[in-house]
């Protein structure tokens, strides 16, 4: 006997299937779960150095294993002199990239953290070349990152140094379309106070939301002040799944609505102790895409 649904496109497949399990009333709501990821409002993606794959095409792998849209790169470490700035290695990422149809969502110089922009010469010509990284991947964002010895909490001269070297590069950022985001312990007025001393829309602000919460800010509020300069933003979790610990993932969503924020969301963090990154990684994926569905 043949069977029928053979003859059915997967859209069909897809619709019959809904109505049969559980009603043509909830279609409508379970339609963006299975929306093409470039017709999703949010896009979610994973730091590779919380999937264990940091500096490494590899992480195009896991993250297809997870269920992610992409992942978000590091330009590299010291140690490898930022091996992504090489056309070679940027070529194994665009390769990885389309094997594995997940997308190289961002880029990040965790390096910042161990060797401070606000002090080292070398950050300088990092943070430039990562512009020039962003155009040859098809990306717009990149992190800095400003924690460990970047702090700049009670650091005034180490601010004036970060705001004069942000002036000086975010004329090439904006001729790129690329957007340099600040990522640090600072309230969302103090983030702001420097985006407006640098005066350039090629400067924002990357949101974690567990670092903001663990500072004692209402991350809620805070998104809506920062409004349209957030580029970004990390989903996270210290020590608990997304949902399970101090951030109200659904107030978060309320806070990206009245923003009007698209775009990516990575997961970073989110593993209890003792449970393996891969399963901790695939529930978070899916929890988050039904919070941002």
């Amino acid at each position: 006997m043949k069977n029928p649904y053979l003859q059915l496109s997967r859209r069909e497949m897809l619709r019959r299937l809904v109505q049969t399990t559980t009603g043509v009333a909830v279609a409508g709501n379970c339609a963006p779960l299975f929306a093409a990821p470039a017709k999703r409002r949010f896009k979610i993606g994973a730091c590779d150095w919380s999937i264990g794959k940091m500096a490494d095409p590899a992480a195009f792998e896991v993250a297809k294993e997870i269920g992610l849209d992409g992942v978000q790169v590091s330009l590299g470490t010291a140690a490898n002199d930022m091996h992504l700035r090489k056309a070679e290695v940027q070529q194994q990422y665009k390769e990885a990239a389309k094997r594995t149809a997940v997308e190289v969502a961002s880029l990040a110089i965790g390096e910042l953290n161990n060797t401070p922009y606000k002090s080292d010469p070398r950050t300088v010509q990092w943070v430039s070349d990562s512009i020039d990284v962003c155009k040859a991947l098809g990306v717009r964002v990149v992190l800095l990152a400003f924690f460990s010895k970047g702090d700049l909490r009670d650091d005034a001269a180490g601010v004036d140094e970060v705001v004069r070297r942000l002036k000086a590069v975010a004329p090439k950022a904006e001729r790129a379309r690329v957007i340099l985001g600040i990522e640090s312990w600072l309230s969302a007025e103090q983030h702001l106070d420097i985006l407006d001393r640098v005066g350039s829309k090629a400067v924002q602000v990357y949101y974690d939301v567990c670092n903001s919460t663990d500072r004692g800010y209402d991350i809620y509020q805070e998104i809506r002040k920062l409004g349209k300069r957030i580029c970004e933003l990390h989903a996270k979790e210290n020590g608990s799944l997304l949902g399970q610990g101090k951030v109200d993932f659904q107030k978060v969503r309320a806070a990206l609505d009245d923003i009007g924020y698209r775009g990516w969301v990575q997961i970073e963090g989110a593993v209890p102790a003792g449970k393996p990154m891969l399963e901790s990684y695939q529930a978070n994926c899916k929890f988050l895409r039904g919070v941002l569905a």
